[in-house]
This record gives structure tokens, C-alpha cells and sequence, in this order.
């Protein structure tokens, strides 16, 4: 079904079809959309369920159905209000009659430029709270008091200002520090959305920067927020402390790299240094071992994907230590733990790289030698050699390949 006749369809019906949401903002940003998403109005649930017998419902709330308009699955959904009758997202009494009308259900949704619709049929744009001129004027601003009673909106603002590099107007800041009492009790697996969403972005910390001006970068993320003060050798790190420091290597590697579980591994890379002891500062002693129990405990918190945890822990746990290997033995061991882990060669130097300004010759490198020590295995030991002695005779066969086939690796153990 082309689009038209969908709101040819609707209309015929005595409703009315509208575009809404990302596809009509997109159009003023002058984007093609990836998805359309419509909004319909003056058509109740029962018939529109019998004139689309095709149309997958879902949404246990209110009605939202799949349809394929233009070769594509489209989210369609009846124009709805809602009252704030409880706590968090689900707090919600919803009316999705008939009467509703289209601004009455864009009264409703978090920012303006999120709160456009397009008639299909007359091609007008409704446009209520000024989304259009916010576009212009690349602001993020709330549609109303509304903003406030989802608190996870709160991180959707932000997170649209790092997706659109726009500036979130002073209100909407204030409306979102008025979400942290409720943001406390969301689930983590809500905020672990936006969390990997904002990672997409091109600029991630203009994210968790939003957070902070927004007061409630402690409340979502403490790990990040600890970072905050914790100053670091300037000889090292003229950036500033650690918070600023680790807000730069992740839009760093953002520039590289465009996977949201290494760009996270990047952010997790000195969680630890938000523990330090302010006796310690400016340096951090063993930071790596106590970013493991923090990247925990935000595990616990916001249910961390496993891949997600695996990366991070071993990104944390060797980003002190592989830039400084020299020892033969220790590279090879090192290469062989990398290529036994969660992260890839590349991903892994796409963040020691810029932490470490630079790359030592070994991980530059590490692809070609895996690929020669790698051919070293057990079926090539001597017949003589039993148990751990074949594991010895591996190790010591690789340190030889190392050793003989890479000029750049003189040294001995």
C-alpha cells in the first residue's frame, strides 16, 4: 500500500492520516528519515482493526499497529492523551477515542521539534509549539509541563542534543532536574537505552555534559559523575581531570569507531579514578583494578548486555598495562589474551591509541604477529612432551617466532 492510499483509506473512513515524530523533523533538517511513523485521527481502534485485518497490533497501553505502507512495517497509531495518574513511565491513564485530536496528541510528546505532523492528504504541516523554528535555531526545548511525568525524557533531551548537536534551552533544563526524584527508581533497563543511543552519537559527551548542567548526571550516572574533580598529571593529561579526560578519549574514538559497546568501553576505561582517594591526586594507583567493582556495580544497576561488561572489564583491566609490554614473553601473552576476548585487535587499539597517544610497535603490529604465532600449536610439540609441558613448549615457540620473525622485537626475557 502506497502511503496515499493509506490516507485515502483513513479518510474515506472519516479520519485523517498524519506523519509525525522523527520523519517530519528530519524533513526540516533536511534528512532523509530511515523510518515513518503515523499518527491517525478520527478512526476508533475497532474499526481500524476491520479495515486492516493485515495490521499487526501491539503496545499493551494504548493500540499501536504495523503496517507495511511503501514496502516498509510503519508504526501506526491512534492519537491518544494521557494523565499522570501514578509513578514512573507506566503511571499513565491513557484515552485514545476518536474525538482526539492531532494537537491534543502532540501536546503530549517530549520536545518540539518532536511535536510536528504533516496532514498527508493536504500536505500541511501542524506545528503547534514552534518545532520547526527550534530546528532553525537549533534548540531543544520541552512541549510542556508534560516533559516532566516520564522521567526518562530527561536523558532523551540530552541525548537528542548530542544526536543534532543543538542546545537544550534553559526551561527544558530546569524541567529535566525536575525529573530526578522519579529517575531514581526507573528501570535500568530504560536507562541503558538512552545510554546506548546517546553512544551513537557523533558527540557523546554532549550527552552526560547535559546531564551535569541538568543536575542529575549523579543520579544517572554516578560512575561518570564521580570523575568529576578528580585531578590527573598535567604532564599527562593537560585536558583537565579525569572527567574531562574520559568525556575526550570517547568522543575520540567516536571519530573511528562507530560501535556503541566500544565507545562505551572507552567511557568505562577510568571509571576507577573516580575512586581514588583525594589523598592520592593527582595520581591514581591501581585505578584499573578498581574500575572492575565500579563498572559492576553499574552492571547491577542498569543490567549491562554481557558483550557490553566483557569488553569494558578488559579494556579497564589492560589499558594501563599493554602500552608498556617490552618483555617478550609478556607480549606474547598479552596478544594471546586479546585474541582470546570479547574485543577485536582493532577495536582494542582504536581506544589505547588515543589514551596512550600513540600505539607501541607490538599492537600496531598485532594482527601480523597473531597471525604467525598463532600457527605454533600443540599437535607440532615434540612426542616427548606431556600436560603443561606442551602448553611450556607453545609459549616458548611463539617468544621464537617473535623473536626471529619481527626485527622490530630485539629483546629477550
Amino acid at each position: 500500500m502506497k502511503e496515499i492510499e493509506f490516507a485515502k483509506k483513513i479518510n474515506s473512513l472519516g479520519g485523517t492520516a498524519y506523519l509525525v515524530g522523527g520523519a517530519v523533523r528530519d524533513k526540516f533538517r533536511g534528512v532523509t528519515a530511515h523510518d515513518k511513523d503515523y499518527c491517525i485521527t478520527g478512526v476508533d481502534d475497532k474499526t481500524f482493526a476491520e479495515n486492516f485485518p493485515n495490521a499487526l497490533k501491539f503496545g499493551k497501553a494504548f493500540p499501536v499497529y504495523s503496517v507495511t505502507i511503501d514496502g516498509k512495517n510503519c508504526e501506526v497509531a491512534l492519537a491518544r492523551t494521557e494523565k499522570k495518574v501514578g509513578a514512573g513511565y507506566r503511571g499513565f491513564k491513557v484515552n485514545f477515542n476518536s474525538a482526539v485530536t492531532i494537537e491534543q496528541d502532540l501536546y503530549r510528546r517530549d520536545t518540539t521539534i518532536n511535536a510536528m505532523a504533516v496532514d498527508i492528504l493536504r500536505e500541511e504541516l501542524i506545528d503547534p509549539f514552534g518545532g520547526q523554528k527550534d530546528i532553525l535555531e537549533k534548540k531543544i526545548r520541552a512541549v510542556s509541563e508534560h516533559f516532566t511525568e516520564d522521567p526518562v525524557r530527561a536523558l532523551r533531551a540530552a541525548r537528542q542534543a548530542a544526536q543534532f548537536d543543538f542546545e537544550i534551552t534553559a526551561d527544558t533544563l530546569q524541567a529535566m532536574q525536575l525529573c530526578a526524584f522519579e529517575l531514581k527508581n526507573e528501570p535500568g533497563e530504560r536507562i541503558f537505552s538512552e545510554l546506548e543511543n546517546a553512544l551513537k552519537t557523533d558527540k557523546p559527551s554532549i550527552f552526560f555534559r547535559n546531564l551535569e548542567r541538568a543536575g542529575i548526571l549523579e543520579i544517572t550516572f554516578p560512575e561518570i559523575a564521580h570523575l568529576i574533580g578528580k585531578t590527573q598529571p598535567v604532564e599527562f593529561h593537560p585536558e583537565g581531570d579525569a572527567y574531562e579526560h574520559t568525556l575526550k578519549i570517547v568522543d575520540e574514538v567516536a571519530t573511528v569507531n562507530s560501535k556503541p559497546v566500544i565507545r562505551f568501553a572507552a567511557l568505562a576505561h577510568d571509571f576507577g579514578k573516580g575512586t581514588t582517594p583525594q589523598k592520592m591526586l593527582p595520581h591514581h594507583y591501581q585505578h584499573d583494578k578498581r574500575g572492575l567493582a565500579v563498572l559492576q556495580e553499574m552492571s547491577d544497576r542498569i543490567h549491562l548486555p554481557t558483550d557490553w561488561k566483557k569488553i569494558a572489564e578488559f579494556v579497564i583491566s589492560e589499558h594501563m598495562r599493554a602500552p608498556v609490554l617490552t618483555r617478550l614473553g609478556k607480549i606474547v601473552d598479552f596478544l594471546i589474551k586479546l585474541h582470546n576476548s570479547k574485543i577485536s585487535v582493532e577495536d582494542f587499539n582504536d581506544i589505547i591509541n588515543f589514551d596512550n597517544h600513540g600505539l607501541p610497535l607490538y599492537l600496531a603490529n598485532a594482527k601480523i604477529i597473531l597471525n604467525e604465532i598463532l600457527k605454533v600449536n600443540g599437535r607440532m610439540a615434540p612426542p616427548e612432551k606431556r600436560g603443561a609441558e606442551i602448553g611450556e613448549w607453545i609459549r616458548s615457540e611463539r617468544i621464537k617466532v617473535l623473536r626471529n620473525k619481527f626485527l622490530m622485537f630485539p629483546e629477550t626475557e
